[in-house]
């Protein structure tokens, strides 16, 4: 009997990992575009370095639609529309696609009525919350993108799970060439970021995450089965507490625990709720004038007095923006990720050439 075994980190190209991944999507009943949409995302946050948001989270993806708790809709359905604010009922599809919707319309919104407002319920995992921040900004707008997760940290002084490790993510349009894009989780790390160390069996800082009893832990598993801590403390805490209510109350969607967990059963929908803004820089001042100023501000930062021994300053996204243009087009995958999408090929019947240098074969009788 032949096994695949990965034998070490690879650097494939993100064109053809972006076309496989599509491919494997497309095989399970999703449609070719929206495929190419979703698998665009997710190799576009593993460019950026955020590969907790990346390739690696395929299988579970696709085990949903399996499994019918994400559907094969590629469209949000308008609950409401009042002027600048809209409802959207995702209906549980896959969040790139929903995503991308909503900041149209809050695009749009904002065209006419300085600001537009779209809250989503019934949404699922969609990604990296700065890719439609930006999207906003690439359109002149102030862009805020936003959603609830399943709780995973507890109030300050607390011992159990009350709120998510609930992401936003602010863009601002700017005449310069590198973004200005802040995009974080409440949490001083992602779970995403936990779950690649216990794949690849890693240890994590003490300060991520506590266990169950509430007690500091460098073990990624017993940090999934505990509680992750909030970064800044009362100040994380209180933020992910107020994302929570914007976004579950304002589309009437699901808060706190009404969220399932995204790596529970399988069966049964995740049922987030997002929330995206678009403020439309141009009801308040000329466009141009207000990127140059943003672009000038930015410089100033990278400019700065830098303290002993730190050779660069950055700006918020700036990190993210240059590994992606200092990657030469390629991905560097995990030896855990390689052997999953591997996996998921040959379940499918996707041929793929793209892990061979990668993959060593051993035989057993």
């Amino acid at each position: 009997m032949s096994v695949q075994v990965p034998t070490g980190n690879q650097s494939v190209s993100a064109a053809e990992l972006s076309e496989f991944i599509a491919q494997l999507f497309f095989t399970v009943g999703v449609p070719s575009v929206a495929a190419a949409t979703v698998a665009r995302g997710l190799v576009e946050a593993d460019l950026e370095g955020l590969s907790s948001h990346g390739v690696m989270l395929v299988d579970m993806y696709i085990e949903r639609l399996q499994k019918g708790s994400v559907s094969h809709i590629n469209n949000a359905s308008v609950v409401s529309e009042r002027q600048g604010a809209v409802v959207l009922d995702a209906g549980h599809a896959l969040g790139q696609l929903t995503g991308i919707q909503a900041m149209i319309h809050a695009i749009d919104k904002a065209r006419q009525f300085a600001a537009g407002i779209v809250s989503v319920r019934h949404g699922f995992h969609f990604g990296t919350a700065g890719r439609y921040a930006l999207q906003a900004a690439e359109a002149g707008c102030i862009g805020i993108a936003m959603c609830n997760t399943r709780p995973l940290m507890p109030a300050p002084g607390g011992a159990e799970r009350v709120v998510g490790n609930n992401p936003i993510a602010i863009a601002l349009p700017t005449a310069g060439k590198v973004p200005i894009v802040l995009d974080m989780a409440t949490s001083k790390a992602a779970m995403g970021k936990i779950r690649m160390a216990e794949k690849a069996k890693d240890s994590i800082p003490a300060t991520w995450a506590v266990t169950a009893q509430g007690m500091p832990t460098t073990n990624p598993s017993e940090a999934i089965a505990g509680m992750l801590l909030p970064s800044g403390g009362a100040k994380g805490f209180g933020l992910s507490f107020l994302i929570d209510l914007m976004c579950g109350l304002l589309s009437q969607g699901t808060t706190g625990s009404q969220v399932r967990p995204l790596y529970g059963d399988f069966t049964v929908p995740y049922d987030c709720s997002h929330l995206f803004i678009a403020i439309d820089v141009a009801h308040f001042c000329d466009i141009d004038w207000f990127r140059q100023q943003t672009a000038a501000s930015a410089e100033r930062i990278r400019s700065g007095k830098r303290a002993p021994g730190i050779e660069q300053l950055f700006t918020p996204g700036e990190p993210e923006w240059r590994r992606r243009e200092q990657s030469g087009g390629e991905v560097k995958l995990e030896p855990s990720v390689i052997a999953m999408l591997t996996r998921l090929a040959n379940e499918l019947g996707v041929i793929t050439t793209l892990f061979q240098n990668s993959i060593k074969e051993t035989h057993h009788a």
